[in-house]
């Protein structure tokens, strides 16, 4: 049996290092920021799921000044430069904060959560409490803001209170590690309390603005928020996205990465699969793996051989992004979406100084959303065939987990559209046997919902079940009928009468005539309306035929 322990959900450098899990050495970013230690804030932003935590646990057991890490981080890249180690390891005093689990329905809530996360991390730092550097003044305030009963203007000034005391205690200056920064700003934009939540942020970071107590700050979030002021002020400020290649190598995984890993994990030969699932990403000049796919399907591997490549990144969050621009969507970008989903790119100018509460005031901000949460990506030179406008690049869906991810969203969106459309004249003409009224109908539902040309039977099924279903009928989907599975059964009961239809995917608009009989003819064949006979007085059977947005119905004489 393989011994390589792979960690799923672990974000704990020492605990990875100290109990051997497979780890792919990323201590070269380090190495990477200390070239340019006069640095005062350096802010990187990435997508969710690629390392960025275990990044900022690592750069922690580095730095901090209370631990002792030389074991931990032996044998990786950043031990072999003695001098960098003798000057910085375990040298400095160290906050690390992470406001990922700041979120509330509304802003009471969320702020409960931002005050507890400052309070708990004082109380990583209650040795404070006996220093005689600290006067008896600072000491209360400690106590106030550790034990949750500070006010909301000394909460906020937390993080700016306890570097100025640790800098005291250590009479050195503190560096600064703050992870998912954004995270209260996005949930509050989603549930309606961003300007609230707006006042503490600002509050909160002024930590790192002219403050002679810090060394150095680092601080990781998805987006950039420059236009709220948020970093207006601060020193020697330096942003790290996406779109750069300095520190790119460090969040993700690189083909090499991927390849060592399949090599001591004995899975060379999932690796085309694992390519075309979770590869894709062009980050600056890199192209990146997601790491937080790899290792769960490696760990899903070495359980299950046959395990097929599922979509990780999809479980870990709900995708509401997806959901918030189609929402958003009128023609053009329903255009843009078939063509994303055909394989193809689409030319967009990206912000990367977006502003959470005016994410969706405008097309070309939601295509900008979409590149930096890691929904698109750029494409390679050799994928794009014309020049370009301006400052556009070239966006692309980067694997076949995301165009999932983009395929099931798709379709629940059309499901619930669907319930709000008008389709009287669809179920009339149904009941009544008008197949060109119905064709006409059915048409006109298609032409607002998104496909492209690898919607096969299975859509088309979907789209049609979900139709009926939305108008709460009764409806049967391949359910055992007569010698075989039929595709759709509705019934109405009230009525005394069901429909059966057949639905066909057709290569060629030419194509639909014959697949409606095709459809008619396996209807005959299987028997499909020949149970519901003893329960219904009238059964009409259909033949449908699909083709990209066109759409045939034939009745059955």
């Amino acid at each position: 049996m393989n011994e390589v322990k792979i960690p799923v959900g672990r974000s704990s450098f020492a605990d990875i290092r100290e109990n051997r899990y497979y780890y792919i050495d990323k201590s070269g970013l380090i190495e990477e920021l200390l070239k340019t230690d006069g640095t005062q804030v350096t802010l990187i932003t990435r997508p969710r799921r690629f390392g960025k935590t275990l990044g900022m646990n690592m750069l922690n057991e580095f730095f901090d000044i209370r631990r002792d890490s030389r074991e931990l981080f032996a044998g990786l890249a950043v031990s072999q430069n003695r001098e960098l180690c003798s000057c910085w390891q375990n040298q400095y005093p160290t906050v690390f904060v992470s406001f990922r689990g700041v979120d509330g329905l509304d802003f009471t809530g969320a702020y409960a959560m931002l005050r507890l996360t400052i309070a708990e991390l004082y109380r990583e730092h209650t040795y404070l409490m006996e220093s005689d550097k600290l006067t008896p003044y600072e000491k209360e305030t400690f106590h106030q803001i550790a034990s949750g009963e500070a006010s909301q203007e000394r909460v906020c000034e937390g993080l700016k209170t306890l570097i100025r005391m640790m800098a005291a205690h250590y009479d050195r200056p503190v560096i600064l590690l703050m992870d998912e920064y954004d995270v209260p700003l996005a949930k509050a934009s989603e549930k309606g309390y961003y300007s609230e939540m707006l006042d503490v942020i600002k509050g909160v970071m002024r930590a790192i603005k002219d403050n002679n107590s810090l060394k150095f700050a680092v601080i990781t979030g998805c987006l950039r928020i420059a236009k709220e002021g948020i970093f207006t002020g601060t020193n020697n400020f330096v942003s790290d996205t996406i779109s750069d290649t300095r520190l790119n190598e460090y969040f993700g995984f690189t083909q090499a990465e991927v390849d060592r890993l399949l090599e001591e994990t004995n899975l060379t030969e999932y690796g085309p699969g694992m390519k075309a699932w979770y590869d894709g990403y062009r980050f600056g000049e890199f192209d990146i793996y997601c790491p937080w796919d790899v290792m769960n399907h490696v760990n899903k591997l070495l359980l299950d051989p046959k395990a097929k490549p599922a979509s990780y990144w999809k479980n870990s969050s709900d995708n509401a992004i997806i959901r918030s621009f189609l929402d958003f969507a009128g023609e053009t970008i329903t255009e843009e979406f078939e063509t994303l989903l055909s394989g193809g790119y689409i030319a967009r100018e990206v912000k990367d100084d977006l502003t959470y509460d005016y994410l969706h005031s405008s097309e070309e901000n939601l295509w900008s959303i979409l590149y930096l949460t890691g929904y698109l990506t750029r494409a390679r030179e050799t994928e794009v065939d014309k020049t370009l406008p301006g400052d556009c690049i070239p966006l692309t869906i980067p694997n076949a987990e995301i165009r999932e991810i983009f395929q099931s969203t798709i379709r629940h969106w059309f499901t619930d559209r669907a319930k709000g459309m008008d389709r009287k004249a669809l179920f009339s003409a149904i009941w009544q046997g008008d197949s060109e009224q119905a064709t006409e109908e059915v048409s006109r539902l298609l032409r607002k919902t998104i496909s492209y040309h690898d919607y096969k039977e299975d859509f088309y099924h979907t789209f049609f079940a979900g139709i009926f279903a939305g108008a709460g009928c009764n409806v049967e989907s391949n359910r055992e009928h007569g010698e075989g599975r039929s595709d759709i059964i509705v019934k109405d009961y009230p009525g005394d009468r069901a429909a059966v239809f057949e639905v066909k995917y057709s290569k060629t608009q030419k194509d639909l005539d014959q697949d409606c009989e095709k459809a008619l003819q396996q209807i005959d064949e299987k028997k499909y309306a020949a149970d519901l006979e003893d329960n219904y007085a009238r059964i009409t059977c259909y033949g449908i035929a699909f083709f990209k947005k066109r759409c045939l119905i034939r009745k059955k004489s």
